[in-house]
Formats: C-alpha cells, sequence, structure tokens
C-alpha cells in the first residue's frame, strides 16, 4: 500500500506544488477545495502524471462542519496517515485599527482553527502506529509585524504557537512536527502586482523543502523550516 499524505486547500499554490512532489515520489494524496472544478481537474492530472491515487472532499474550511466532514472523508479510508499539511489559509491586507469587522475572525478560522480542529482529528492514528509527520504552512508573518499585515500577522503568530505546542506534545509518539516559514511565494494572489516572477520564490521550492525535512531520518526533525526570496522579503 502507497503511503498517505493529505494537503488542505490543494489545488492552488503551496499546496499544489507539493501535492505534484509527493505524488511523483509515489504518495496517494488526499485533499480539499471549495471549487469542485479544480478538484476534478487536480485528480485527472495527478493521477494522469503518476501511478498514485488522489481523493479529494469538497470543504470551505473556515467552517467548522467542513473541517469535521473533511476529516471524516479521510478516517473512512482506513488508511495510516503518513503526513498531514496544515496548509488552507486565507489573506486579507490591512491594518487591525482599521480593517473590516470580522477579518480577524475569517483568518482565524481558516489559518488556525482548520489547523487546529484537523490534527485533533487525524493525530490518533499517527499515535498509534507512532510515527508520521505533521507541517504547518506559517509565513515569515508568524515572526515579525510588518506594514498592512493586519490580523493575518495575529493568526500566522498563532499558527507557529500551534506547532511549537504540538511538537512537545507529540515527540514522545515518533510523530516529527514542523512549521514553514515562507516568504513571498509565486501564486495566484500575487499575480496581480507590478513585480516580476523571478523576485518571488516558487512554490516547487517550498515543496522540494519539505520534502527535504521529511526525508531526514526518524532520529531528526525540523522544528522551524524558514525559507525567504534570496534578495529578501517583499
Amino acid at each position: 500500500m502507497k503511503k498517505l499524505i493529505v494537503v488542505s486547500g490543494g489545488t492552488k499554490g503551496i499546496g499544489r506544488a507539493i501535492i505534484e512532489k509527493f505524488a511523483g515520489e509515489g504518495f496517494d494524496v488526499f485533499t480539499c477545495a471549495r471549487n469542485e472544478k479544480d478538484l476534478v481537474h487536480l485528480k485527472k492530472t495527478i493521477e494522469g502524471d503518476h501511478d498514485v491515487s488522489l481523493y479529494y472532499s469538497i470543504a470551505d474550511l473556515s467552517e467548522r462542519v467542513s473541517q469535521a466532514n473533511f476529516a471524516k472523508d479521510i478516517l473512512s479510508l482506513n488508511r495510516p496517515i503518513e503526513i498531514l499539511v496544515n496548509n488552507a489559509g486565507y489573506f486579507e491586507p490591512g491594518l487591525i485599527t482599521e480593517e473590516r469587522e470580522g477579518a480577524l475572525e475569517k483568518m482565524i478560522d481558516t489559518n488556525v482553527y482548520s489547523a487546529y480542529h484537523l490534527t485533533r482529528a487525524l493525530v490518533n492514528k499517527m499515535k498509534s502506529a507512532k510515527s508520521g509527520h505533521i507541517f504547518s504552512i506559517c509565513s515569515v508573518a508568524s515572526l515579525f509585524a510588518y506594514p498592512n499585515g493586519g490580523s493575518y500577522s495575529i493568526s500566522k503568530f498563532a499558527l507557529l504557537g500551534f506547532s511549537k505546542v504540538l511538537r512537545e506534545e507529540l515527540k514522545q509518539f515518533g510523530i516529527r512536527v514542523t512549521a514553514v516559514m515562507a516568504g513571498a511565494t509565486y501564486t495566484a494572489s500575487w499575480e496581480a502586482s507590478d513585480l516580476p516572477p523571478e523576485r518571488f520564490m516558487k512554490a516547487q521550492d517550498v515543496a522540494e523543502a519539505i520534502f527535504g525535512a521529511y526525508s531526514l531520518s526518524p532520529q531528526s526533525v525540523v522544528e522551524e523550516l524558514i525559507i525567504r526570496p534570496q534578495l529578501g522579503d517583499i
């Protein structure tokens, strides 16, 4: 049986790059997104390019019911979970003192609660196997405040804290935990900017770094992985 990787929010950007990388290494995949057409296209592409299976759920991970249903669908496979990547995220720029009402709640729901509830739902399978690796896609915004970062930075600081606590709780079970602090990566959210694509990191580079961290021996763990554009933050 092939190893299984779970990636939340996997049809675009870093999530998709992670799926493409691990599928290329022979992993079956379970992912989710809000748009069914994107999921159908992803399944056709991944299964057409690689000898693996891709499973998916239609889910909006800002909603508690969707979080629970996604976890239920994964568990229904009744398979060991080798890797969980908490990738689902939402970004809305603004100042804390000026951003729209509800911006904080939306980003906490998507960026923090989805990781919290999905991990809690799946981790017992990893505990039973005494193995596994959990990655949370944080951000350099988890490390420092920056102009117009607003509630996004709050949510990413919280996600890094979640990963740190999880690391301490799960080390005794042989489960590795890694927080990925990625700088500006060229994804759909940056395509409208006036900056050239070469100023950004490639999503594929983040995926390669994650695979490298996973590939270490069980005696080692990359607790925090910081990746930035060569010319610095944007």
